[in-house]
């Protein structure tokens, strides 16, 4: 039986082969994006919240989230409230994104932006600096190890950092040390339960210098507080703020609770 991950990779195949016939790899390399300077994740995260504030309007575990939010918006809320970087959501069929969204806001934010889609194609990475995303994710449930190697070189060549995101204790051997950042995803992806333990469980095994995010599941400022407590750098948080009519001002609230 297929599962949403795997409906959503041959999903995904579709689709790239679609956009190679559409605009080569040259094509995307002409774009005003290209050739810009990206801004660093990881020192980011060192310097400012360590949150990573998403942008998006709906997932297969929990439908519709928000369709009236707009990415500018939302996302200049994020930075000017002290978010260390920008996740914007570029999946269409499941999770209602678009690149537009990312090209809507890259030329008035001066924050990291990461590009959230499931990369499983070199064509992918050269898209995702032509649209001015600074950081990509690789899902290692998606990808084996060498294609891990692979793709982080390939980002690095182009100027991006590489977010690993791993769910399971098998996954760790996708970890190697050119990584950029190591998401721990609180989310099962088969089941969708969270499971904050486990995560700091999987954080733990991890290289001491290796640049930590918790991902997931993160609902309020208890859960925040305790993964930092455990040792995580960063924080990717979406659907608590997302959730809401108004995202960007949940995220100030959020963000003042943290310093009270």
């Amino acid at each position: 039986m297929m599962t949403i991950l795997d409906k959503i990779i041959e999903r995904k195949k579709e689709e790239i082969i679609a956009s190679k016939s559409r605009i080569s790899v040259e094509g995307l390399k002409s774009s005003e994006f290209f050739e810009r300077k990206n801004f660093s994740l990881k020192k980011s995260i060192q310097e400012k919240s360590g949150i990573i504030a998403e942008f998006k309007r709906q997932s297969p575990s929990k439908g519709i989230i928000n369709y009236k939010a707009e990415p500018l918006e939302v996302v200049s809320a994020y930075e000017n409230f002290g978010a260390s970087g920008v996740s914007v959501l570029t999946d269409k069929d499941f999770f209602g994104g678009s690149f537009d969204d990312i090209l809507n806001v890259r030329k008035y934010i001066n924050i990291p932006v990461l590009r959230k889609d499931f990369m499983i194609d070199e064509y992918q990475f050269y898209e995702a600096k032509s649209i001015g995303a600074d950081v990509v994710l690789l899902i290692a449930s998606c990808l084996s190890p060498s294609q891990v190697k692979d793709f982080t070189a390939l980002s690095h060549e182009l100027g991006m950092e590489v977010l690993l995101e791993i769910h399971t204790e098998e996954e760790l051997d996708h970890y190697n040390r050119d990584i950029d950042l190591v998401g721990i995803n609180n989310r099962n992806l088969k089941d969708f339960k969270v499971d904050l333990q486990h995560s700091v469980q999987l954080k733990d095994q991890l290289p001491e210098n290796a640049l930590s995010v918790a991902e997931s599941g993160i609902y309020n400022v208890e859960d925040f507080n305790y993964l930092k407590e455990k040792g995580f750098d960063g924080f990717l948080m979406g659907e608590y703020f997302m959730k809401n009519e108004n995202p960007a001002q949940t995220f100030e609230k959020f963000i003042l609770n943290l310093t009270t």
